[in-house]
């Protein structure tokens, strides 16, 4: 296969292997010719990365790894330690083991789906992880959301709400609003069918030693078990989420 076959991509994954493979810093040239591309698009890609900061360039034009990959590495950490966690410290609650509970977090106005403890009860909604859902209609969304600004919660969606899907969903960033305020006072969330009819779902947030929300519980419930059960599973929902955040470092006692 020619270079110019190789999408962009492609050509920057080869790069950056490269360069992390290299015991020593190299030159655009050097990596043009290693790899057999073209030097125009190796410059245009190197640059391109150094304007990210995923690379480095010393005084002799020499590339090496750059600080952005730490970030990275810092955020998957971050997340695999959260899943992690949820994953250990769920079997300790035979109360929530007796349904469906989700870990998610919060990508741009969306709930991305991370890990999932299955009931036996069918619920006819798929937590598959990877799955992604408006975060405004889902309560891991909707906890996670209580934490931010309704300012800031617009400009996720450019200032265009989604459109609901059941008849249940929240219309407007007004309506939205007042259940945000309700879930900053309790901590609890609630989507009441506004994912799928006939299901409800209780939420909450979990912050990381800087105070920030970075993922979300859910339990779940078909409609008729909802008012039977909620108060019950509400605590101990709160209780694994504040579980979980000791083990991030949070600490309820500090000043933000």
């Amino acid at each position: 296969m020619s270079s110019t076959a190789v999408p962009a991509l492609d050509k920057t994954f080869q790069i950056l292997d490269l360069i992390t493979d290299s015991s020593q810093p190299l030159t655009a040239a050097h990596i043009a010719k290693e790899l057999g591309l073209p030097r125009s698009s190796t410059h245009n890609i190197l640059q391109s990365l150094l304007t990210k900061h995923v690379i480095y360039k010393d005084p002799e034009s020499r590339f090496y790894l750059g600080s952005y990959l730490m970030y990275w590495a810092g955020k998957y950490e971050q997340q695999q330690g959260v899943t992690q966690l949820f994953k250990d410290l769920i079997v300790q609650y035979p109360v929530l083991l007796q349904h469906t509970v989700t870990l998610s977090k919060l990508d741009l106005g969306e709930v991305v789906f991370l890990a999932c403890h299955e009931s036996p009860a069918p619920l006819g909604f798929t937590f598959r992880a990877g799955v992604r859902v408006p975060a405004v209609f889902s309560a891991t969304g909707k906890a996670m959301l209580s934490t931010l600004s309704m300012d800031s919660i617009k400009s996720l969606y450019k200032d265009a709400f989604p459109t609901p899907m059941t008849q249940h969903g929240v219309k407007n960033f007004t309506d939205l609003s007042a259940e945000l305020a309700a879930t900053q006072k309790s901590r609890l969330s609630l989507d009441d069918g506004q994912l799928r009819d006939g299901m409800y779902c209780l939420g909450t947030y979990i912050r990381n030693a800087s105070g920030n929300a970075v993922a979300g519980m859910a339990v779940s419930f078909l409609q008729g078990e909802y008012e039977s059960k909620r108060a019950e599973v509400s605590a101990v929902l709160i209780e694994l989420a504040e579980q979980i955040e000791q083990h991030l470092g949070f600490n309820p006692n500090a000043e933000r």
